[in-house]
């Protein structure tokens, strides 16, 4: 694009954005890619599947927030984990699984509980659509340890969850054990999730691994046109800019102002997830916005409506990496990993109390070009036992949260912090 194509494409942002908010400046982007929050989910969702799809939407909040306390980019899949320790909680019981309950927003009975939880899975499943989205779960079990067979049996079930017996004690076979689920990480997430099981994270007290993937791939229903990205300034701070590829398009998209913020929804192809970016009114901005997410967003979501809109979006790719046990412990799930107050005891045979969570780990990848997205995260909970015995202007040129969305069911699936696209 030559410098006066430029010039009227930044004069017609500028007059524009004057006209529609005379006292603010774009300085902050808010990326959100999510599933659809409760106030928002089809009537066709049954009751019991939009239960849980809240419950596991408060949970992708309280994570976030505690997340969100770092600097820089962030990206996790909230769904990914909520699944992991959901099949964890098959086998909680007592202080532990009120804990986890709580946490994770399972207001429901067992009994009603996982069959909801097995038919919001099997919906993200369903084939014969114009995007990919696939969730799969493994439980990697210490071989000849007595495990309750109601608890395989329910995650078989309900959670699809097959059963491998592996061996954790010996130190050669531990190591094939780690490499063989990585392995299947990388199989399940297109080799976008890689060492999700680092070394030194399994040990001889393991006895348990349970772990769930995810992989999303989709094309924008409006695409951005290659040639039209272009180097533009992206604020980082009020006093620090960086040049990053801006994709930039004019359409019709579901868009609104509220408290200061510009909300845009942009669908990918079929219509059925959406990308939802939240774009505050100053680079400063971000802090006060992801305070204000947690009880704003539904009313900002139900505010949207079509119009034309001149979109700017940073094209990126990010990668991370989590060990969340200080984070959930923080958010009130303290006795799953103290080895003295644990109460697995429905994984048990016998009914013991011998198991205790010992770390639950995260790793998640995004990459948002002008086709579209590409999102994989996969999670891990590794479970001990106690002896050997994640026409408005509107542009994305400053920091940004993000997550990605199911118009069907509500259920937030990724979320992300993009601080800096570099």
């Amino acid at each position: 694009m030559g410098g006066r194509e430029a010039m009227s494409e930044f004069t017609r942002e500028r007059t524009a954005m004057t006209n529609r908010k005379k006292n603010t400046n774009i300085r902050l982007a808010v990326m959100i890619m999510t599933l659809v929050t409760s106030s928002l989910m089809s009537a066709q969702a049954p009751d019991d599947v939009r239960t849980v799809a809240t419950g596991a939407n408060a949970f992708a909040g309280k994570v976030f927030s505690e997340l969100a306390r770092g600097e820089g980019n962030l990206f996790f899949s909230p769904y990914s984990i909520s699944s992991a320790l959901a099949m964890t909680y098959v086998g909680a019981r007592g202080r532990t699984a009120e804990q986890m309950a709580g946490l994770l927003g399972f207001s429901l009975p067992q009994e009603k509980l996982n069959p909801a939880l097995s038919e919001l899975m099997a919906g993200f499943n369903a084939k014969d659509k114009s995007y990919k989205l696939y969730v799969a779960n493994a439980l990697w079990g210490q071989a000849r340890f007595p495990f309750a067979p109601a608890f395989l049996q329910i995650i078989k079930t309900y959670f699809g969850g097959g059963f491998r017996e592996v061996d954790y004690i010996d130190a050669a076979n531990r190591e094939r054990t780690r490499q063989a689920i990585n392995a299947w990480t990388e199989e399940q997430t297109a080799q976008k999730i890689k060492e999700l099981i680092t070394p030194g994270i399994l040990s001889d007290m393991t006895r348990l691994v349970l772990t769930n993937a995810i992989y999303f791939k989709g094309t924008w229903q409006f695409q951005f046109k290659t040639a039209a990205t272009r180097e533009m300034p992206f604020a980082v701070s009020e006093s620090q800019k960086v040049n990053v590829p801006m994709m930039i398009q004019t359409g019709e998209f579901k868009y609104a102002e509220k408290g200061g913020t510009q909300i845009l929804e942009m669908p990918y192809d079929g219509g059925e997830l959406s990308m939802v970016v939240l774009l505050p009114g100053s680079v400063s901005g971000l802090e006060k916005l992801q305070e204000a997410l947690p009880r704003t967003l539904d009313g900002w979501l139900a505010a949207l409506s079509a119009q034309e809109v001149h979109v700017f979006l940073p094209r990126f790719k990010l990668e991370q990496a989590f060990l969340l046990n200080d984070q959930l412990i923080a958010l009130g799930m303290t006795d799953a990993f103290d080895d003295a107050a644990a109460d697995f005891s429905g994984m048990m045979a016998d009914g013991s109390k011998g198991l205790f969570i010992s770390k639950v780990i995260h790793k998640a990848f995004v990459d948002v070009n002008e086709e579209g997205t590409e999102a994989a995260a996969a999670t891990a909970v590794v479970v001990d036992t106690k002896s050997i015995s994640l026409t408005p202007v509107f542009k994305a040129d400053h920091p940004f949260l993000f997550l990605i969305r199911d118009v069907r069911t509500g259920t937030i699936l990724f979320m992300g912090r993009m601080s800096n696209p570099r």
